[in-house]
């Protein structure tokens, strides 16, 4: 049923504060090559190469038509204005009703507070539009910056898998946090 329901929804515009999330669209290549493509953001993602070309920003952004088409991606272009600034979503699970959050924003725009207002739109989009039970995420280990984020999002530390993943030839450690559809209700109410 979720499955269903994420294949035949459209994608909605999420407005925050100060910020607009919209599906992302060709226009965005620009973008995605300058800010993806920084050393620093790389080096804080499993998914983005470096160097990051237009050739892999034209498959980032069919892939995300194809996994929302299938009902198992929902990518947001996080937007200041007309400007892209990041990136946001949810890998889903259907079967197990439990998605995993990811999310990066372009150096400029760090320490600002943009990642965490993008990402507990899509937490409210996730638990209420989608009815998901759990959402997750991690972070390689000594990325504080994120670290934070879910900790400001209310996500629950749940252990460090050590060397879990490879990066630029080095094991990297990934502490995981996940949140609970009933716990995320409970620190909505007032």
């Amino acid at each position: 049923m979720l499955r269903r329901a994420a294949e035949t929804m459209s994608l909605p515009v999420l407005e925050t504060a100060r910020l607009l999330l919209r599906a992302p669209a060709d226009r965005d290549i620009p973008a995605l090559v300058k800010l993806a493509g920084a050393r620093e953001v790389a080096a804080t993602t499993l998914r983005i190469p470096h160097p990051y070309t237009e050739a892999d920003a034209g498959e980032f952004l069919l892939a995300c038509r194809e996994g929302r088409a299938r009902g198992e991606r929902i990518l947001f272009a996080i937007c200041r204005g007309e400007d892209m600034i990041g990136m946001v979503g949810l890998e889903i699970q259907p079967k197990h009703s439990h998605a995993e959050l990811g999310y990066w924003i372009g150096v400029p725009y760090w320490g600002k507070g943009y990642c965490t207002e993008a990402a507990r739109a899509v937490l409210e989009f996730g638990f209420g539009t989608l009815k998901l039970h759990r959402i997750y995420a991690g972070h390689f280990r000594g990325n504080d910056a994120s670290r934070r984020v879910l900790d400001k999002l209310g996500m629950q530390h749940e252990g460090c898998a050590r060397e879990h993943v490879e990066k630029w030839g080095k094991f990297l450690d990934v502490e995981n946090y996940a949140l609970l559809a009933e716990d995320y209700r409970r620190q909505a109410k007032p």
